[in-house]
């Protein structure tokens, strides 16, 4: 008989964090079950419900536990029993089909997908068999398992640094590649040997022989859940290492269409969103680390959290209820901070059918274990929100998604309408189907089309999957769009096409003169985003009139992300050079010095200018030296060449008449932009789609507060503090006091950063030697930011905060 441990066994140790110390949504309510015992039960990262209404756990890097809890409001001890097979180290866990699914991810146990069964009927799981090894271990191998909806099938999800399996069949068109302009740089080189198609999502059979390939490009998805019309989410991870880069992208809620591509690359590599052949993500969260998510079907709480896809940050200690509406064919969100608490390491989540509860694991990386249950106490006669079900726009993408697995030609014809589509999940359908049948199909009802997004997805399509012989052909159809009269997001299909018919199809030297005179005319842009993709044209293609351009963009672009993707394009120019170019491009390179991001953020700069000096002359090398070489005196920041000093130490009764309405009329949003970035917002914050993202998205800020409410929140950061955004303080037992934010923990060890401005400014704390942690009243946003602007320059800079990121908005209208 296997032996139990309860609470009442344990020995007096730390434990995990109290739920006092936790903040809560309004109404619920958060037990601590168990503190797990580290030297005996390891720390627990995966969970799910089993056959006897308990609970089964793993250890990351041992054993199963099966996990009996008194009910909700009963009194009564956790009872924990090891469940006595040769299998464990689990990152998913799911039991179906009458047996205990295992996805294994560490060195103990063979790493693959593994099936437990009861081999003799005495109701205890004796017998291992394994399904299929997987090739990937770590913490971005192969993850959780769950049930598909239609009942007969399994979904499992592998990180990207699981070798793609053998697959049957497969919904992401087998085509893909790493489809860069540009070769990218490495930083540290983590993962440089993996390339697409990145982290994927498979279905299987209960025995696991039958593997069908349902999206790609991820980077190391840990768990997904479906959601009761049977549409697939997952929440995806960064590279920290990547923070203040243009390659960062924050950590994403997905809706996981079929046959999808996220565009996860290695290096600096990673398609951004905008990519048209990339599907986009649902909901930006920020910097974290994702692990367990689920929707809360089957708990009793009200039915718009019933309704929430929830989902588990572990470094940051946030579970996030993410409320999902209907938009189009697709969906969109918004993240609630439903539990947060510090530190909490959120492992896993699930709910419980039988007793209506929602239970959460935290642990990993051998940190204190604990399970947590929560409840909901509050008023249950609040209205509940409309159950949603599917719009049209999406019943019209299944029926396009068909043509993702079966070979029939009948739906071609749906496809090719909705190339067009204003739809993105629509035509990315429409696209994807296409090129699940042979282009002598449909290419040439597809090369008929003329509206702008028809021309554009054609030409991805047969760039991807045509003959080359086509080239001609495309060109002549990308040629006729007119670019001034296309939308933002048509420009960008338009230059991805043109990306793409090069890459795949060739440069040669023909190809090579038609470009130059169709893209050289259009740079500089409006848009950094379109300026990226004609940068990585223009350089690839060698035009002897970027350089220039190219430079002034460089010195203009207020944000450091921005000019870190424009050098990078420019350390491959070789053409067009003047000896004052060069002088101006390489002296770039002493304000990047100042530049903060993550780990590999120096290591990035130090690339790109090592690749652009070799590209040099031993002559020009020489004459050059003197910038080459220099080092600059001061560490901070600089994202203008202006110098700056004290105007007034502003308070808002100071400047609280400037953002009354009306008062903001025509302003300089070009110099409310280049305000924002000296006075360092850039460096933290993203805006519109730029900049950093240590802080919070600033873009919706004029949506949720009034103009004096920002005023108020930039002179007084400390005056009240986003919950997602505040600093603890942890006092220690020699009497160190640490004010930060906790952003990593390994065994007792908890990494606290202390300055918003540089991502590796770490300050280490051991567990064991804490007194208490607790929340700091004090803004890890610097004070004074304003004192060295005059009142005029702080109109731009409020109304460009105040604008959405939109030049046409009516205060900059003259």
């Amino acid at each position: 008989m296997a032996s139990c441990i309860t609470n009442a066994c344990l020995a007096k140790e730390p434990g995990a964090t109290d739920p006092s110390h936790f903040k809560v949504a309004d109404g619920f309510n958060v037990e601590l079950l168990y503190s797990v015992p580290k030297d005996q039960q390891g720390s627990w990262v995966s969970m799910c419900v089993g056959p006897d209404k308990n609970l089964i756990v793993c250890d990351q890097y041992g054993k199963l536990y099966s996990v009996a809890v008194p009910a909700p409001g009963k009194k009564g001890e956790v009872v924990v029993t090891p469940i006595d097979v040769q299998i464990g180290g689990a990152q998913g866990l799911i039991w179906a089909f009458d047996s205990l699914y295992v996805v294994v991810n560490s060195g103990q146990f063979p790493s693959g997908l593994h099936r437990v069964t009861d081999s003799d009927g005495d109701g205890k799981l004796d017998k291992v068999t394994e399904l299929r090894k997987l090739n990937g271990g770590g913490e971005h191998g192969p993850h959780a398992i769950m049930v598909h909806p239609d009942g007969k099938n399994l979904v499992i999800v592998c990180g990207n640094q699981t070798d793609l399996t053998k697959i049957d069949s497969s919904r992401v068109p087998q085509v893909w590649d790493e489809d860069l302009v540009l070769p990218r740089i490495y930083g540290r080189g983590f993962m440089r040997d993996k390339m697409a198609p990145g982290g994927y999502i498979c279905k299987i059979d209960p025995e696991g022989k039958n593997w069908e390939l349902l999206a790609t490009g991820f980077r190391n998805e840990y768990d997904a859940a479906f959601n009761r019309d049977g549409e697939l989410f997952t929440y995806d991870a960064d590279m920290e290492w990547d923070l203040n880069t243009p390659w960062y992208r924050p950590t994403r809620i997905c809706h996981v269409v079929s046959g999808a591509e996220f565009g996860w690359r290695n290096g600096s590599g990673k398609w951004p969103e905008y990519y048209e052949d990339s599907t986009p993500g649902m909901v930006d969260i920020g910097p974290g680390s994702p692990t367990g998510v689920t929707f809360g079907y089957g708990a009793d709480f009200p039915q718009k959290y019933q309704d929430a896809f929830y989902a588990c940050d572990w470094s940051y200690g946030k579970l996030y209820a993410v409320h999902l509406e209907p938009n189009g064919a697709t969906y969109k969100g918004t993240a609630e901070e439903f539990i947060t608490g510090t530190p909490l390491p959120l492992t896993d989540i699930v709910v419980n059918p039988n007793d209506k509860a929602m239970y959460f694991t935290v642990g990993g990386r051998k940190t204190q274990s604990g399970l947590y249950r929560v409840t909901y106490v509050g008023d249950k006669s609040k209205a509940d929100a409309p159950e949603s079900g599917l719009t049209d726009a999406m019943k019209l993408r299944r029926e396009l998604e068909k043509l993702h697995v079966s070979k029939d030609s009948a739906g071609l014809d749906l496809a090719l309408q909705n190339l067009g589509s204003d739809d993105r999940f629509l035509r990315q359908a429409a696209r994807i189907g296409l090129e699940h049948h042979e282009p002598a199909q449909w290419q040439a009802k597809a090369l008929e089309l003329s509206d702008t997004n028809s021309v554009i997805e054609t030409a991805i399509a047969l760039a991807r999957v045509g003959d080359d012989s086509l080239r001609g052909q495309l060109l002549d159809k990308l040629d006729a769009i007119d670019y001034d009269a296309a939308s933002q997001q048509q420009k960008l299909g338009l230059l991805r096409a043109y990306e793409l018919v090069l890459v795949r199809m060739g440069d040669d030297a023909e190809v090579r003169d038609r470009y130059l005179k169709k893209l050289d005319p259009l740079l500089p842009a409006q848009t950094p985003e379109e300026n990226r993709m004609l940068a990585e044209l223009l350089v690839r293609l060698q035009s002897p009139t970027a350089a220039p351009k190219l430079v002034a963009l460089l010195e203009a672009s207020p944000t450091q992300e921005e000019q870190i993707e424009l050098a990078k394009s420019i350390r491959l120019l070789k053409a067009g050079w003047t000896d004052q170019l060069q002088e101006r491009y390489f002296k770039w390179f002493h304000k990047a010095a100042t530049y903060r991001g993550g780990a590999s953020f120096d290591l990035f700069v130090q690339d790109i200018k090592r690749e652009a000096v070799e590209n040099l002359s031993d002559k020009r090398k020489q004459e050059l030296a003197a910038i080459l070489e220099f080092k600059p005196q001061s560490t901070a920041p600089s994202f203008s060449g202006k110098p700056r000093t004290l105007v007034k130490k502003w308070t808002v009764d100071d400047l609280a008449g400037i953002v009354e309405p009306g008062s903001l009329k025509q302003r300089n949003f070009d110099k409310g932009q280049q305000l924002f970035a000296e006075a360092s917002c850039f460096a933290c914050h993203r805006f519109s789609g730029q900049g950093g993202a240590i802080g919070p998205d600033l873009t919706a800020l004029s949506g949720r507060f009034s103009p004096r409410d920002i005023l108020e929140s930039v002179i007084l950061p400390s005056k009240q503090v986003s919950d997602q955004y505040q600093a603890i303080k942890a006092l220690t037992d020699d009497g160190k006091v640490v004010v930060g934010r906790i952003v990593n923990l390994n065994g007792d060890n908890i990494a606290i950063n202390t300055n918003m401005l540089d991502p590796n400014a770490i300050t280490n704390v051991n567990r064991n030697h804490l007194e208490e942690i607790v929340p700091s009243e004090q803004s890890m946003m610097p004070e004074g930011l304003l004192d060295n602007f005059t009142e005029e320059e702080i109109k731009d800079l409020m109304a460009y905060m105040l604008s959405r990121g939109n030049r046409e908005n009516e205060m900059f209208a003259k």
